[in-house]
């Protein structure tokens, strides 16, 4: 059992924590029995799990462990001084894992345009600044089935604490790539994949795009919106709103255009997994 705070590892986990950390080692924390449950579920690798009895839930931890080893993880029991320690929660439920932070280039997301008949749904995410708003996304994505996410200039790292725990294991279901706008609108060009951008100033209302087949939706940051070179390249669409506030969270922004998109496909639309 892990039982010292000046073990190195513990030293490392709690680093990690840091963008600049994470880049140079090439590896990020899943903490959390939901977010390892999906991991284990994708076949994503988990190299070490860290797990402390003392505050287990009762969800089969135990079972989750097997899993997780069976996978490949090693498993290591930690006391409660320690995890409390290198856990990145208020509210710990005794599982925490380490995993190597994988290559997410426009060259190796999974290519799936062809494997629906009504299209494929993309998500791009331009821009974005905030982690919690990111992992939302990357839930919402996934809720509606797209093929794919990719992130365009983000500002933001995917696999930060945050953004890894608002996305409920997202991150692991969901083909993500990241990549530059130019590069990212260059590749859905390539792919005749038709691009529509969300803003508060357009005149055409999201609810009356034809978003049927192979279709990108583009959400940008909530204090700077989307770059002239979205703006003025790819048809426009705005959410009406009543209220006294010019826009939404991003993230709402982003499932309000995903389940139109799912709406007007039908029952079809599932994820394609």
């Amino acid at each position: 059992m892990l039982t010292s705070l000046r073990n190195p590892r513990v030293k490392d986990i709690v680093q990690l924590r840091s963008r600049r950390h994470r880049e140079r080692e090439g590896r990020f924390v899943v903490e959390g029995r939901r977010e390892l449950t999906a991991a284990v579920n994708a076949g994503f690798p988990v190299q070490t799990v860290y797990h402390c009895e003392d505050f287990y839930g009762g969800h089969d931890e135990r079972g989750l462990l097997d899993r997780l080893a069976a996978a490949g993880a090693t498993c290591e029991a930690t006391d409660r001084t320690v995890f409390e320690r290198i856990s990145y929660r208020r509210t710990p439920d005794g599982l925490l894992g380490v995993a190597t932070t994988p290559s997410l280039t426009l060259a190796e997301i999974r290519e799936r345009c062809a494997a629906r008949t009504n299209g494929s749904l993309w998500l791009v995410a331009a821009g974005i600044e905030n982690p919690g708003n990111l992992g939302a996304m990357l839930r919402n994505a996934d809720a509606a089935g797209v093929h794919g996410a990719l992130l365009a200039d983000p500002l933001v790292d995917v696999f930060n604490p945050n953004a890894v725990r608002a996305s409920l294991g997202a991150l692991f279901s969901v083909p993500i790539a990241v990549a530059g706008a130019e590069a990212v609108r260059d590749w859905l060009h390539r792919r005749c994949i038709r691009v529509y951008v969300a803003s508060p100033d357009a005149g055409d209302v999201y609810t009356t795009a034809n978003l049927r087949g192979d279709v990108a939706l583009v959400v940008g940051s909530e204090s700077a919106g989307l770059s002239e070179d979205w703006l003025t390249s790819h048809q426009a669409l705005h959410i009406p709103m009543a209220g006294q506030v010019d826009s939404i969270n991003a993230s709402a922004a982003a499932a309000l255009l995903l389940f139109e998109a799912r709406r007007q496909r039908g029952s079809e639309c599932g994820a394609p997994r």
